[in-house]
């Protein structure tokens, strides 16, 4: 599996269904470029769970409606509902425990 990139508009109809992991970045962020090759890496590695990455800079409401304040953010979701939330560098360790 790879980590795909999608834009606001296709977020509500990317997280409905199923376990899905959503990195939320922006290119200017320095954390978020350490996060990245971390993410990639578990997407190959995980059976299940479909991995995205969102750009907060081009997605306002998303941000607003998660209360994303700092990035990274990574977003865990199940079937539409919002399992978890993890805000900053995290390991590939620590990444699959939130996915459980």
């Amino acid at each position: 599996m790879e980590v795909i990139e999608i834009k606001e508009n296709e977020f509500s109809e990317k997280i409905k269904e199923g376990k899905v992991l959503v990195d939320c970045y922006a290119d200017w962020c320095g954390p978020c470029k350490m996060l990245s090759p971390v993410i990639d890496a578990l997407a190959t590695e995980t059976e299940g769970v479909n991995f995205y990455k969102l750009n907060v800079d081009d997605a306002e409401d998303v941000s607003k409606e998660y209360g994303i304040m700092s990035i990274p953010t990574v977003l865990i979701f199940e079937n539409g509902e919002l399992k978890d939330k993890s805000v900053g560098f995290k390991s590939k360790e620590e990444l699959k425990q939130l996915i459980g």
